[in-house]
């Protein structure tokens, strides 16, 4: 898959993963309709993904979503959870995230932490070369992720499957880090926190 094929998906997928509104169905044709000149696996499914969600209403699709992404620690859209947990670490983990947004330019949305899924794919979108290493980095998360969404029989497998294809294959080290938080979970400590209101709600 060339550069520009990558930021298409990038981009699409991080519309298909923001919370669902009024506008859901009119996101869902826009996606549709700039995925129309991509063939392959990703913009497949990232096509049947939203031919299957254009049934729901906006109220039952945002329901949907709550329980899907706001009820189970392993299937969290915050990436940094996935490694860091409830730790310190995440704190600077978020911070060094922050940081590489100011460093091109880019100012997100302050409503959503910066390890928000759908914003890192907006990054990708915008800086390709960044943004693909940020997603790397984030491998094993993906992975625990897309498991978990599996597992739950989620519609929105498809979505984040279709971003895991447009990245390398996994290394023995990645395997084995998604193979240790799929075990263990993740990590957990009890000085240090984030504040409460900084705290996705997936994860509390």
């Amino acid at each position: 898959m060339n550069r520009a094929e990558s930021r298409l998906i990038h981009q699409a997928a991080s519309l298909l993963l923001c919370h669902p509104d009024e506008g859901w169905h009119h996101r869902l044709e826009l996606v549709r309709a700039a995925l129309d000149p991509l063939r392959g696996g990703p913009a497949g499914r990232l096509r049947a993904f939203c031919a299957d969600a254009a049934a729901l209403a906006p109220l039952t699709a945002s329901a949907e979503y709550v329980s899907t992404f706001d009820r189970s620690r392993r299937r969290t859209l915050h990436m940094t959870y996935y490694a860091d947990g409830d730790t310190r670490r995440r704190g600077q983990s978020l911070v060094d995230i922050k940081a590489l947004y100011r460093a091109h330019g880019w100012q997100p949305d302050l409503r959503e932490l910066p390890d928000y899924l759908p914003v890192m794919l907006e990054f990708a979108a915008r800086e390709p070369g960044a943004g693909s290493r940020l997603l790397r980095d984030h491998r094993p998360g993906l992975d625990l992720l897309l498991a978990g969404l599996a597992s739950h029989r989620s519609r929105y497998a498809a979505v984040v499957e279709a971003v895991v294809l447009t990245l390398p294959r996994p290394t023995p080290a990645d395997r084995r880090a998604a193979g240790e938080l799929a075990a263990l979970g993740p990590p957990r400590e009890s000085v240090g926190l984030l504040p409460a209101s900084d705290v996705p709600k997936g994860t509390r």
